[in-house]
Parts: C-alpha cells; structure tokens; sequence
C-alpha cells in the first residue's frame, strides 16, 4: 500500500479513522486527474481544434465557451449541491453518481469525429460539469479524516498523488499514441482510444475511495422537500457569511490566484508554442515534467504547511507564482521557460493543496459541504476568469502572449494582498464556535 505512516501519522486522524481510509480518498485525487490533464490540458484540446472543429477560426472560442458554460453551471449548482450533501449525508452518494457521469462523458468524447461539433460541446460540458462537482464532493470528505493543522498533510497526499496520477494516465496514452503513430494511424484513430483510456484508469482507480471511505456525516432534520432545504441551507450560510470574515476574505482571494493559477493551466501550451516555438512533443513532455513538479510540490508542502501554517505557506506559493510569471515573461530561450515550469509544477501542487486545506480548517463541522461547495464556487468563478482575460489581452494586443502572461502575475499580486489581511486562529475560532448552527 502506498500510505504505511507511523504513529506520529496516526495522531494526524481522528480515532475512527484508519489511514487505509486516507489512502483511498487521496486515491480519488488519482483517478481523476487524468480527465484534466487529457482531457483539458494536452491532448483532446487540440484533437477538438484541429479535427472536430476542422481548424475554424472559431474553434478555438468554441472550445472556450463550451468550458466556460460547464464552469457556469457548477458555479450555480456547487453551494446547493453542498447544502444537499449536509442534509441528507450524500456526498459519496454524489461523488459516485458524478464519477460515473465524468466516466461516460470521457468515453462519449471518443465519438465525436470530424463535424461532430454539437455532441462534442454537449458531452465536454457534461464531463466537465461532473468532474468539477466530483472535486466539490471529494474535498468535503477532507475535515473528517485529519486534524486541525494536519489537514495541510492529508490534503498535501491527495493533490501529490492526483499528480502522480495525471503523469500515469498521461503516459499510458502517450505510449499508446507512439505505437499508434509508428504503424500510421492518425489522430482520428489513436485520441478516441485514448479518451477511453483516460476512462478506464478513471473507473477502476477511483474504486477503492467507494469500497472504503466511509460516509461519517449524520443526516439533518430540516423541514421541506430536497430543494427547499438545499435552499434553506445556503440562505443560511450566506446569510451568515460575515460571521465568518476570515473564511469570506479567503474566498475572495481564492478568486484572484487561482484566476492565475487556471490561466497557467489552461494556455500555458499555448504559451510555450507561440511565444518559444515548443513543437508538439516539446510540450507533452513540459506537461509530464510539470505534473511530476506538481507531485513532489503537494508531498512536500503538505509538511511544510503543517510547520508553518496555512496562511504563511500560501504566500510563499504566491511570492513562487509571482517569480514563475517573471521568468516565463522575460524567457527568450528554452532553458529558462523550462524553469519557469518547473518551479509552476511546484507551485501549483502546493497551492491547491494548501488553499483546500484552509478551506477545511475555516470550515463549521455541520457546514463542510457547503463551504467546500463555496469554494468550488470560487476556483469555477477563476476558472472563467483568468482565461478569459488572458485572451482578451492577447486579442486586443495584436497577438502579444508575453503581454498576457505578464498581467496575468497581477492575479497573484492581487491574492497576495488579500491573503495579508486574514488570521487563521480567529477564523478557526468562528467555525468552532458556530459548528452547531
């Protein structure tokens, strides 16, 4: 088993918490990072350009806005979907039926051919929507395994291995691809084998967190139907945000760095080719380095965050967010890009790790599916955001990705700024004190 920790780990959990049971909720954060970073990031990206869409000049905004209407739809449904789960104790009942929807979305991608452009978009919009409600759901389950400052630690595990298992499902598809091409098969032939690929190692890695997670939350008695009380819920909650201003601030910051964040993500490729001229193979090899950078990033920062602190490790993230953009700016040659790209793997690994864990230590017992639902919230909100301003800048600019890249730093810059102004102990103290209500 991957996870064996000492006694010293073991007083990271509370008493009924096993650590194969840590294991196998870090192994969700496995399973599904392959849909992104397949999906997403280097591969079905380009085949949706350049075959589905046969290389329009609107592909591209195609490809966009059928993100953007899925990061939509979370951002309407993640708090409601979080209310549902506290009251009924449903988030593993969630989390399977959206794994099951990002699974067969995956597969379904696989049919979309040359002009398939209606059921590419529908069913892109549908997977992302499940896997983005999935993170939602995974991420609540987070306060019932560790303690307090350790959340850093077990949040540090999932993020590392999730990265671990982008770099898997990467390279099964890679490998796959290589065979393919060296017997002359076309991008026709080998993307759609590997989209259900990229399904089943989803499927059958993401078993273990639903044959042995266990479900700890207590259903709430609450009046009125489903979405009566969802509603309730949340009105609740949002009612009482300012109760919880640390948690409040948070969020706002987390709109901003992760604004940066999913705009390193989403165009960093783009970035390399057409501002450093990567080749194909250049940039699947940049996506592999920066996802095991990730990995070692999430591992070690999940310590760190411990020693340090929630708040303290995030600004050292973005102070490294800050310098990545810098490098990448200012980069005429490889070498330095290469860097750059590393030291984002590294950031980005830490960063989510850290972000998710403050989001449970700021978060009341009774309320963790909501706020973790407001965070979502929040990361689907930057989701749209960054990109958004990112090819804005590079369309009124005539073309300049290193304008862009350049103010997309003031996000981190903005984050930094916010960050300042919170005090992790008063916003534990708020949660603590209110976990009844």
């Amino acid at each position: 088993m991957l996870f064996q920790p000492g006694a010293a780990a073991r007083r990271s959990f509370p008493p009924d918490v096993r650590p194969r049971e840590v294991w196998a909720w870090a192994m969700y954060d496995f399973a599904n990072s392959g849909f992104t970073t397949v999906v997403i990031t280097a591969v079905f990206n380009a085949y949706f350009v350049a075959v589905v869409a046969g290389n329009a000049v609107w592909a591209t905004f195609a490809w966009s806005a059928a993100l953007a209407v899925s990061y939509g739809l979370i951002i309407v449904t993640a708090p409601l979907l979080g209310a549902y789960a506290d009251a009924r104790a449903a988030k593993k009942r969630l989390l399977a039926i959206t794994t099951l929807g990002c699974v067969a979305g995956t597969g379904g991608l696989a049919l979309a051919g040359p002009g398939d452009l209606a059921w590419a978009v529908a069913i892109l919009i549908l997977a992302n929507f499940c896997f983005g409600s999935g993170e939602n759901l995974i991420a609540a389950f987070l306060p019932e395994l560790a303690r307090g400052r350790r959340l850093g630690r077990v949040s540090g595990w999932g993020w590392g291995l999730g990265y671990l298992g982008g770099i898997v499902t990467l390279g099964a598809c890679l490998a796959y691809i290589t065979w393919a091409q060296a017997r002359g098969h076309g991008a026709e032939e080998f993307v759609p084998v590997s989209l259900w690929i990229t399904a089943g190692i989803f499927a059958l890695t993401a078993l273990p967190t639903f044959l042995i997670l266990r479900e700890r939350a207590v259903p709430q008695a609450e009046a009125g139907g489903i979405a009566a009380t969802a509603f309730q819920r949340l009105g609740a909650t949002l009612r009482q945000v300012r109760s919880y201003r640390d948690m409040e601030r948070f969020l706002v910051c987390v709109v901003f760095y992760q604004a940066g964040i999913q705009t390193v993500i989403a165009l960093a490729a783009i970035y390399a080719q057409q501002a450093l001229s990567f080749s194909t193979r250049d940039t699947l090899v940049m996506v592999l380095v920066v996802n095991l950078a990730a990995a070692i990033g999430a591992f070690a920062f999940g310590y760190v965050q411990d020693r340090l602190g929630h708040v303290r490790t995030i600004a050292l993230t973005l102070l490294g967010w800050i310098a990545v953009i810098l490098l990448a700016w200012s980069a005429t040659e490889p070498d330095r890009f290469w860097i750059a790209a590393t030291l984002a793997g590294i950031c980005m690994g830490s960063a989510q790790a850290a972000g998710r864990a403050l989001v449970g230590y700021f978060s009341p017992p009774a309320r963790r599916g909501e706020f973790f639902g407001l965070w979502g919230l929040a990361v689907k909100l930057a989701s749209m955001l960054g990109p958004l301003t990112y090819g804005g800048v590079t369309w009124l600019s005539g073309g300049d990705h290193r304008l862009a890249i350049l103010i997309t730093g003031l996000y981190f810059v903005v984050g930094l700024m916010l960050l300042a102004g919170i005090d992790a102990r008063r916003g534990r103290k708020a949660a603590m004190a209110r976990q009844a209500t």
